[in-house]
């Protein structure tokens, strides 16, 4: 069965580019453009792995990350910041708050396919 994977992201170019990139891997893609609906589409799409932007309208990626860590439901799903935030705080941040990875835009597309099979691959921490 494929593996569902939620793109949370704002810019619509962003999101066209990544749903393409993330289906023509054979993954099965949802949308949320802003950090409520990805809150409201978590129970109903359960998602292997997030692509969660930052920088969102509504509320941060951070601020969702800090949501799905505390959450039993939701604690295990694997997280990929996806961001323009670069700087070495941002990152110790996005990690320290329970990011599996973190990756800068822009990216190579070949390099972020590989990051999400290394994250979907990686064993749940207990």
């Amino acid at each position: 069965m494929a593996k569902k994977i939620l793109i949370v992201d704002d810019e619509p170019n962003i999101v066209i580019s990544l749903e393409f990139l993330m289906a023509q891997n054979g993954y099965n893609v949802f949308i949320a453009k802003n950090g409520e609906q990805a809150i409201d589409l978590l129970p109903k799409v359960k998602p292997d792995l997030i692509l969660l932007d930052v920088m969102l309208p509504n509320r941060s990626g951070f601020e969702i990350l800090q949501i799905l860590r505390k959450d039993n439901d939701t604690k295990s799903i694997k997280v990929i910041l996806l961001t323009a935030k670069g700087r070495d705080q941002d990152i110790t941040k996005g990690i320290s708050l329970g990011a599996d990875a973190y990756v800068t835009k822009p990216f190579s597309t070949r390099a972020l396919v590989e990051k999400v099979k290394e994250v979907l691959n990686k064993p749940n921490a207990s």
